[in-house]
């Protein structure tokens, strides 16, 4: 059931860039009216962005407007929010407070704020074609209802699991949070492999999105690990088994490992960076 506008919050968000408008795209495209959308952005060009993709005359800075803001989402780099906050405080007293800024935990967040309605999320890039994954973590002064809110505000993004501690939150962001880039690094890897090997640089493209395509779509359909798939296309000396005994002699499992264990690290430097 589609719901009346009067019935639907107002949102703000604080920052106008790539995720804030996949959210509000998404939005909109579900018949969230822009008049009740307002946004800060201090960047002239995605100003201008916003209002030729969305309709939407973004303000320069905070101010009065943002007080008829039910849910404000904060989509700001980690160490510009301190600042962000406390211009927009005094505005957004009686809002709930969604955070999609990497590291920056909820603790400090309610501090700078003045309210314990505060629900950081981690989510990823993929949001902007509506394939995303959202972790959310909600402090106990949120309600069940206020939850639901934050959902609906997700949905057009893709897809979310709420996590009970928020210290997994660093996990989150070194496994999904800064997963595509993984993946991406991977498909170059692939691309440069196909052409080397005599494909040209669009099927090799094709070939190594697709295939990533699938294979993801494989796995989240399939109730078997992982590992059980793998072993299902590795016949033991054909060319699978040649490749991943490869990679395991040059120790990529292990490395990828690492890899997440610094990124999950450098998260928690972010909170501790521009927590305080």
């Amino acid at each position: 059931m589609t719901l009346a506008p009067s019935t639907l919050p107002t949102i703000a968000f604080i920052g106008g860039g790539n995720m804030a408008s996949a959210i509000i795209g998404g939005l909109i495209r579900q018949g969230h009216p822009a008049s009740q959308i307002e946004v800060v952005e201090p960047f002239a060009p995605t100003r201008e962005a916003l209002l030729q993709h969305h309709g939407l005359a973004a303000l320069p800075e905070a101010g009065p407007a943002l007080s008829r803001a039910e849910i404000v989402v904060w989509a700001v780099k980690p160490q510009t929010f301190k600042d962000a906050a406390a211009q927009a405080r005094a505005h957004a007293q009686g809002a709930l407070h969604l955070s999609v800024a990497a590291g920056i935990r909820s603790d400090s967040i309610a501090a700078w704020l003045g309210s314990e309605r505060v629900v950081r999320s981690m989510p990823n890039t993929p949001a902007l074609v509506g394939k995303g994954m959202t972790a959310v973590y909600a402090r106990a002064a949120v309600t069940e209802a206020e939850r639901s809110r934050i959902e609906q505000i997700l949905a057009p993004t893709g897809d979310w699991l709420w996590v009970a501690q928020e210290s997994q939150l660093d996990a989150v962001t070194a496994l999904s949070g800064s997963g595509p880039a993984y993946v991406f690094y991977f498909l170059e890897a692939m691309e440069r492999a196909g052409a080397a090997m005599g494909l040209s640089s669009e099927q090799a493209h094709r070939l190594a999105v697709g295939t990533f395509v699938g294979a993801s779509e494989l796995a989240r359909r399939s109730e078997e690990p992982p590992a059980v798939l793998r072993e299902r296309v590795t016949s033991k000396g054909g060319t699978t088994y040649a490749a991943l005994q490869s990679m395991e002699r040059d120790g990529v499992g292990a490395a990828f490992e690492r890899a997440l264990e610094a990124a999950r690290h450098r998260a928690e430097e972010l909170g501790n960076e521009f927590g305080g």
